[in-house]
């Protein structure tokens, strides 16, 4: 029986979802200092104003929403991919 080695599709996949995840926190505190200021403070007022702070913290949420979909989806595919596999396999 031959012994099964690690599987470096998979070890592509363990780095590639590390590094997405450190890019994705930075992604989703980048709209935070504006958000902040716009939601904690009266720095602008008025209907445009309203409009601007509703349509900045739509976009937050759907960056959010993007972003965990994203790891989603590389996690998805990360527990599809075994961590062993033959090693004629993983010279693929």
């Amino acid at each position: 029986m031959t012994d099964l080695v690690p599987n470096p599709r998979r070890q592509v996949l363990e780095q590639t979802l590390v590094e997405v995840r450190a890019r994705i926190a930075i992604l989703e505190a980048a709209l935070d200092p504006a958000h902040g200021q716009f939601t904690g403070q009266k720095v602008w007022t008025g209907p445009k104003a309203r409009t601007f702070t509703e349509d900045l913290s739509a976009r937050r949420t759907r960056l959010r929403q993007a972003a965990r979909a994203l790891l989603d989806t590389l996690e998805d595919e990360l527990r599809a991919v075994p961590e062993k596999v033959s090693p004629s396999a993983a010279q693929h």
